[in-house]
């Protein structure tokens, strides 16, 4: 039988605190933490009875504090060091025999193992699970057993906030000697039709006992309503200290398949057995479906998909790289809801839990391996240990992700410098490519190339089975006509810039500011990149590019581009020149969940239930538009340009409850400034947005939205008062009591009225009791040097946000919200063990 073994801790003062396993749960609580050298420290009886107490998963960095000694590319942040954690547990006798593994999903760099005072092994990627077996290194007489893992993250090692410490789940699991392999399973669908899905089961199978086995391996099938619907089973011997191998298929009639946004899921049991006595229970999740590709599309279950993608980084905002699953779940929920169908992960493996959302809530995904090769883009990046290691990270990677249904293409790397070089480039491609393809035959594979047409022109773009283009989209029909067989996507688009809420007049003034925000107009951009309507015009004149993955979903910690790095892109060194911009710009969505204007442009175009948007907001007399506390603010009857966003027919706006006309979409272009590099002209006639050059007048802007001549949607924005009252919602009213579920509080500031606040900055302090902590503060300003860690935040442009953590007990949350010279609020948030038991 497979156990999952939780060692929990007595969280005694006594130095020799320690517990005994629990089955089924994991190896998280009770760890001691040490941001630091600490000599001695892989020792057993090292004394740690001073160090901090805390559970996984566990980002020292995000904690700060900001300071301007740390490189604004990686956030600002203590991303390096040195950290130590260690673990006191205890093993019983009954677990002599076995087979001990310590699995880790994910630490943050360069981690080496101790247990009980012997090196047990060490892995460099951090992006990138392990585990050991440390059986023969335990003690089973009761007496205390230590883990101790070293972390050594570099700084200058990454492009954006890696986060650092063990920021994902570890696992002790205790196994008889003939058990799955770590990542045993793979299950693939040759046949996936509607009226039949043939489901082929392999299974690696360890021998770690000193005599072959004859093994008996078992396949039971559960349908996504949970009924039975298949099994078979296999007969093999695996040898003493070998592996074996099982292979079987099963039909599945009429399967309920798997597809976007149909996250039909299938349940597989596998049961290892020796006569009477069964030795492992392995529980694996699938989906049946079928991919395929040409020259011509993508295609799901022999459906042609567009790629309604996004690029995303692994941060969650104020809670940094550690995993929490409601973390992702909401920033996936955000991304659905625009209309987005897939995901890249850039540019490194997700964690365990991303995938297992995605293939939830039937989204796509282009797992990815890595950022760089040999040729360094950072002093101490991971090509310092590719040679080595990238073999074993890209088997890992495929080995765990491959029964997700949702993972349908490996990349093999994101703008690899190797593009550039005459052979060495082409010649790693197919390298890479091939191994990836031993090991999973099912999927393309692909790589993120920026170089054109020197990636095609040698050779490399050919290595792999779908190549894909960053921020090419002007070439799109160019590359298509010079490689007609080539497969191809846009694997990073757009990188428009913009901060939320901010829009600076005159409208031209677009490139960096004073106030290192950047304009809400959506045409801002980098050299290489362009506003969402040119990506969105050139795939449409193209129509046999499979889609794009916008640069970036949500805004991530990291990469201050266009302050900071901007004109260094490829400098080694700090990004601080613009300090204290600490966050990226990209995002369709800020740093705190919240969405700019930017999003509902792509909502228009990805989504079909009738939506409108309207922007800027209507305090535009206020001194501060213009830049965040800068003067500069429009004065009444200057004439400003209103935008709209929608996927209505028509679109009529009202100023003060006067008519400035309708418009039709498609039919009524928007002129906008666009800046891409080889492009000419320098101004878009864009049909993808409304617009309408009005005369400033405090009061209110209102659009309505039409379809066949009927009102349908409907938006307005009134000139707020000063602030006067906080207002307080909640993603969810009750969540679970397990100490990782999280509520996520919205604060607004709002009149009297109760119209929004839209340049509001007041502080905002916060009282928790109950059932819950707050696990982190943001407000979605990218210059913000206020902790994360923090019981207060400053609203910016109106909002804030507090993230809720649950405890283990069942009850009440109490979030009290507030300010000086404004109302206060609260909240409740109901905790529950009801879903646990």
């Amino acid at each position: 039988m497979r156990y999952l073994f939780f060692v929990c801790a007595w969280l005694m003062a006594m130095h020799t605190s320690q517990a005994q396993y629990t089955p089924d749960e994991n190896f998280d609580k009770g760890w001691r933490f040490h941001k630091g050298k600490a000599e001695g420290a892989d020792a057993a009886d090292f004394d740690d009875q001073t160090w901090r107490t805390l559970d996984l998963p566990h980002d020292w960095a995000i904690e700060g504090p900001f300071d301007s000694k740390y490189d604004a590319r990686t956030g600002g942040l203590p991303v390096f060091g040195t950290g130590w954690y260690r673990k006191h547990f205890t093993m019983p006798a009954s677990a002599e025999g076995k087979v001990v593994r310590v699995e880790f999903e994910g630490a943050m760099y360069n981690a080496h193992v101790w247990v009980n005072g012997q090196l047990v092994g060490n892995r460099p990627y951090g992006y990138i699970g392990f585990e050991f077996d440390i059986s023969e290194y335990l003690n089973y007489d009761g007496s205390d057993n230590v883990i101790a893992v070293r972390l050594t993250p570099e700084d200058f090692s990454s492009r954006w906030y890696p986060g650092a410490g063990i920021y994902r789940s570890v696992w002790l699991k205790v196994d008889e000697p003939v058990y799955v392999d770590l990542y045993g399973t793979f299950i693939s669908t040759p046949t996936a039709t509607a009226a039949k899905g043939v489901v082929q089961h392999e299974t690696t199978i360890r021998n770690t006992s000193d005599a072959a086995q004859t093994l008996t391996v078992k396949h039971e099938y559960f349908s996504p309503d949970g009924e039975q619907v298949g099994s078979n089973q296999d007969e093999i011997t695996v040898e003493a200290g070998g592996s074996g191998w099982s292979g079987t298929y099963t039909n599945i009639l009429n399967p309920q398949r798997w597809d976007v946004y149909q996250p039909n899921l299938y349940k597989a049991v596998t049961t290892i057995s020796s006569g009477e006595t069964v030795l492992d229970t392995y529980h694996s999740t699938f989906g049946i479906r079928s991919i395929s590709y040409d020259a011509e599309g993508f295609y799901v279950n022999d459906k042609q998909v567009k790629f309604n993608g996004v690029c995303l980084h692994h941060d969650n905002g104020a809670l940094g790289a550690a995993v929490y699953k409601r973390a992702d779940e909401r920033k996936l929920e955000i991304m659905v809801n625009m209309g987005v169908n897939a995901i890249r992960t850039s540019h490194n493996p997700p964690s365990r839990e991303f995938l297992e959302l995605c293939d939830e809530m039937g989204l796509l995904v282009l797992d990815e391996s890595f950022d760089v090769w040999k040729i360094a883009k950072v002093e101490n990046g991971y090509n310092k240990y590719f040679e080595e290691w990238w073999q074993q990270d890209v088997k890992d990677m495929v080995l765990r992700d491959r029964n997700h249904p949702s993972v349908i293409m490996w990349s093999l790397g994101n703008e690899i410098k190797e593009q550039w070089q005459q052979d060495l480039g082409w010649k790693m491609a197919k390298e890479l490519h091939a191994f990836c393809k031993s090991v999973d035959p099912s999927r393309p594979t692909t790589i993120g190339f920026n170089s054109y047409p020197t990636a095609y022109d040698r050779n490399m773009a050919q290595q792999v089975d779908i190549a894909g283009a960053n921020y090419k989209a002007v070439k799109y029909s160019e590359l298509k006509k010079n490689y007609p067989e080539l497969p191809l996507y846009g694997s990073e688009t757009a990188s428009c810039y913009s901060t939320r809420g901010v829009y600076h007049f005159p409208i031209e003034d677009y490139k960096e500011h004073e106030s290192l925000q950047t304009t809400s107009y959506d045409f801002v951009a980098p050299p290489w990149g362009f506003a969402p309507d040119i990506e969105f015009h050139f795939l449409k004149e193209n129509p046999t590019v499979m889609g794009e993955f916008v640069w970036t979903g949500f805004d991530y910690l990291g990469e201050t581009s266009p302050y900071g790095g901007l004109d260094n892109m490829d400098t080694l060194g700090h990004w601080n020149d613009d300090w204290p911009a600490r966050s990226s710009y990209f995002g369709i969505v800020d740093l705190a969940g919240f969405p700019k204007d930017r999003f509902y442009l792509y909502q228009s175009q990805w989504t079909t239930e009738p939506m409108i948007h309207l922007l800027p907001h209507w305090n535009l007399d206020d001194e501060r538009v213009g830049g965040i506390r800068a003067k500069g603010g429009v004065k009444i009857g200057d004439i400003v340009p209103v935008y709209c966003y929608t996927n209505c027919e028509e679109a009529e706006l009202f100023v003060n409850g006067k008519s400035m006309g309708r418009k039709v979409k498609g039919q009524d272009p928007s002129t906008i400034l666009v800046d891409i590099l080889r492009y000419e002209p320098k101004t878009f006639e864009t049909p993808y947005r409304l617009s309408w050059e009005v005369p400033y007048e405090p009061g209110s802007i209102k659009v309505v939205g039409y379809k066949n001549g009927q009102p349908i949607q409907e938006k307005e924005i009134k000139t707020a008062g000063k602030p006067a009252q906080i207002k307080l919602s909640v993603d969810r009213r009750t969540i679970d009591a397990d100490g990782r579920d999280l509520a996520y509080v919205t604060v607004q500031i709002v009149d009297k009225q109760g119209n929004f606040c839209p340049l509001a900055d007041n502080l905002v302090k916060f009282e928790v009791s109950g059932a819950g902590r707050i696990a982190g503060v943001d407000n979605g300003n990218p210059t913000s040097l206020e902790s994360f860690q923090g019981s207060q935040r400053e609203a910016f442009n109106g909002l804030a946000l507090v993230i809720l953590n649950s405890t283990e007990e069942a009850g009440t949350i109490r979030l009290v919200a507030k300010s000086k010279k404004l109302k206060g609020a609260e909240v409740e948030i109901t905790t529950t063990r009801e879903s646990l038991q």
